[in-house]
């Protein structure tokens, strides 16, 4: 359905994947797909890094800016979508380029997402606080033959995705990795391939840090002052935009502005880890670019893929 040419391309903020994404683009007359969870949303592009408009008209872009921050879409609905515009880019016999850093939507294309029976809240509440009361290493005594492989999956200390397979298996009967087996990926393995920018984490926050100050002098708390105005559920996705409460903030009289920029370079910089973190974790097995400047990463890029 979709061919053999499409190029996933993932990584932290700031680390040069937009750019590489363009340059890519260009030079295969690909169509570039958006694969971050708050660049969907139109009311914040400068606090989200969005292409500009001069980037857009350089390459066809979609998902980018579609949708009102009054809504919250899921990683299914952006599936959904992302499938439909790659059926789309296929018939017109383009190449694809998916660019982002939100892992989920990643494994959500090339892992499939399981269909698994709703896990009450109460449920995750009382597996978490097993967890707790017993400690790690007798839950993962307890969850083991439940789902022995969760257990030997996860990685230590992480109690949100323990007490989730032990949720799931209590209420469903069914251990959370057997519900996962099941999940068809959406995208064949022959069809995609994926790298991940790996910078040197010391130059990334570098650039975190510089790219929050740029966002300051193009107007980013202007969106933020507007977004405000319109008074929306502070749970909603795009206001977790990161800098977004930093500012909203500051406009609000209970930080300075260098008070906030610093709360905002340091939520950026543990985004980042955490960014960083999911895609070691997640997908050891695609390419890693750790060259700095663009020219450096189009010849990793190059060099690892051959003809793209």
């Amino acid at each position: 359905m979709f061919g053999n040419n499409i190029m996933l391309i993932a990584g932290p903020t700031a680390s040069g994947k937009s750019a590489l994404a363009l340059r890519l683009a260009a030079e295969i007359g690909a169509e570039i797909v958006n694969a971050d969870a708050l660049q969907i949303y139109r009311d914040l592009s400068v606090l989200t890094a969005r292409p500009s408009a001069q980037e857009e008209a350089a390459a066809p872009h979609h998902l980018f800016g579609v949708v009102d921050a009054a809504e919250a879409w899921s990683v299914g609905r952006w599936q959904a979508a992302a499938l439909e515009t790659l059926a789309a880019i296929a018939t017109r016999g383009r190449p694809a380029v998916l660019v982002g850093g939100t892992g989920l939507y990643f494994s959500a294309l090339t892992r499939g997402l399981a269909d698994i029976p709703a896990v009450s809240h109460a449920q995750r509440d009382a597996s978490t606080a097993l967890f707790d009361q017993l400690g790690e290493a007798a839950f993962r005594d307890l969850l083991a033959p439940l789902d022995p492989v969760a257990e030997a999956r996860i990685m230590a200390g992480d109690r949100q995705r323990l007490g989730r397979a032990h949720a799931v298996a209590v209420v469903t009967g069914r251990s959370l990795s057997a519900w996962q087996a099941d999940t068809a990926a959406p995208l064949a393995a022959e069809a995609w391939r994926g790298v991940v920018l790996e910078p040197d984490r010391a130059v990334l926050y570098d650039r975190c840090d510089a790219r929050l100050q740029t966002m300051l002098d193009h107007g980013a708390l202007d969106e933020v002052a507007a977004l405000a105005a319109r008074g929306l559920d502070p749970a909603l996705p795009a206001l977790k935009a990161v800098g977004y409460r930093q500012f909203a903030d500051h406009l609000d009289g209970r930080l300075s502005l260098d008070e906030a920029l610093d709360a905002a370079r340091q939520e950026t910089r543990r985004y980042a880890k955490r960014q960083m973190t999911w895609f070691r974790n997640q997908t050891p097995d695609w390419p890693r670019i750790d060259a700095l400047d663009g020219d450096g990463q189009f010849e990793q890029l190059t060099a690892r893929f051959g003809t793209l």
